[in-house]
């Protein structure tokens, strides 16, 4: 299976950069830009993704025994992006009975393999006083300050598990620099579009690298995933993981739609996607649609006490509510460590202020055409939601 998956990555990641350069008839010629951006970048992607096969395979041979680790009830927190799943992941961290992906895990060490290097690294650094760990907080600190209005991000956070798909090329972030993929077109699609065998094999990649996790931090730790990328995924994950819990997150489409366009415009922009697919825009929206209908699809009929709802609205109002009454309805324990950490977490969340602007009309959306196709479905799951 792992075989078959490297093949496949290797062969799409060699189509797509050679459509880089020659995109084929009837797309438009590639600008310099683009050219001298992707010239940089995949080498350095496939070197990453290189290094990252290489520690999956040492892994089947220094650390088999993973395979044997149960992935017992996890937390999904999905959604639309833009809905507040970022911050309450990282408030749901901080609960002790959960293990979480880290960034530093999701970018540089998806295998036992690496994870083990980096932690013997870093406390080999902390025993000679530490120079490596300044070292990483200066570069943080000039690498990711850039982005910290739209998604704040330091090393230790943390992060979105679906960077674990990056080597077998089904991380949907990966349509800035491809965007001419329709394989990645159809991860933003996954339960309607992706063919069921590809659908299966990603699934058990996605498992195994679960797996990994949870044999380096405990395997008696309960699993928190964070993803509003894998809401196009939804259906195929609750039937994966028959006793997993969710929380799916709720932000009107009015709101949704314009603040991911432009999270995301100075990624479309460093990679000049738009030469390449003027339409970008448009399909990006068309499947933050398929987002609210998929997560309805999936969930409408799924118990309360395995699904729970909640609008950015209601996290808001009293975030520490908001959990105490999410754990109650999942059947979730709270500890009185975690309710202390909640209310610390609250009296943060009341000081902060975003720096991220913009407004709906600088993408061509309209306030009535969102509402027009989608205001109804928001309705509809609004009401199943914990109400403020």
């Amino acid at each position: 299976m792992m075989l078959r998956l490297f093949l496949d990555s290797q062969a799409r990641l060699a189509v797509l950069a050679y459509r880089v350069v020659f995109p084929g008839r009837g797309r438009p010629a590639v600008s310099v830009k683009r050219l001298l951006v992707m010239l940089a970048f995949i080498p350095a992607f496939a070197v990453v993704q290189g290094i990252h096969w290489i520690g999956l395979l040492l892994d089947e041979l220094l650390f088999p025994a993973y395979r044997r680790v149960e992935i017992r009830e996890p937390l999904f927190v999905l959604g639309v992006p833009r809905s507040g799943t970022t911050h309450l992941h990282r408030v749901l961290a901080k609960d002790e009975q959960y293990t979480t992906f880290s960034t530093w895990e999701c970018l540089f060490a998806l295998s036992i393999t690496a994870r083990r290097f980096w932690l013997g690294l870093a406390t080999l650094d902390a025993r000679l006083g530490g120079s490596l760990r300044r070292l990483t907080g200066w570069l943080e600190s000039h690498l990711f300050g850039g982005i910290a209005d739209v998604h704040s991000m330091q090393l230790g956070d943390p992060e979105e598990d679906y960077f674990a798909l990056m080597p077998v090329l089904a991380c949907f972030i990966l349509i800035l620099p491809f965007p001419h993929s329709e394989h990645l077109w159809r991860m933003g699609t996954f339960d309607r579009d992706m063919p069921p065998a590809q659908r299966r094999r990603l699934m058990n990649f996605y498992r195994r690298c679960l797996q990994r996790h949870l044999y380096v931090h405990g395997p008696h730790k309960r699993l928190l995933s964070k993803n509003a990328a894998f809401a196009p995924l939804a259906g195929t994950l609750s039937e994966a993981f028959d006793d997993a819990r969710f929380l799916v997150c709720l932000r009107e489409p009015t709101k949704t739609f314009p603040s991911q366009l432009s999270s995301i415009a100075s990624g479309i922009a460093f990679f000049d996607a738009l030469s390449q697919t003027p339409q970008l825009r448009e399909r990006l929206t068309e499947q933050l649609g398929f987002y609210y209908l998929n997560l309805d699809r999936a969930f409408s009929a799924t118990p309360e006490n395995r699904c729970a709802w909640v609008t950015m609205e209601t996290l808001n109002a009293g975030l520490g509510d908001a959990i105490e009454r999410i754990y109650a309805q999942l059947g979730l324990a709270i500890t009185p460590a975690f309710r202390h950490r909640l209310t610390e977490q609250e009296t943060r969340a009341r000081r902060y202020r975003s720096g991220h602007r913009y407004h709906i009309e600088q993408f061509g959306l309209s306030q009535e055409q969102i509402d027009r196709t989608l205001g109804d479905l928001y309705g509809t799951l609004a009401a199943r939601a914990i109400q403020p």
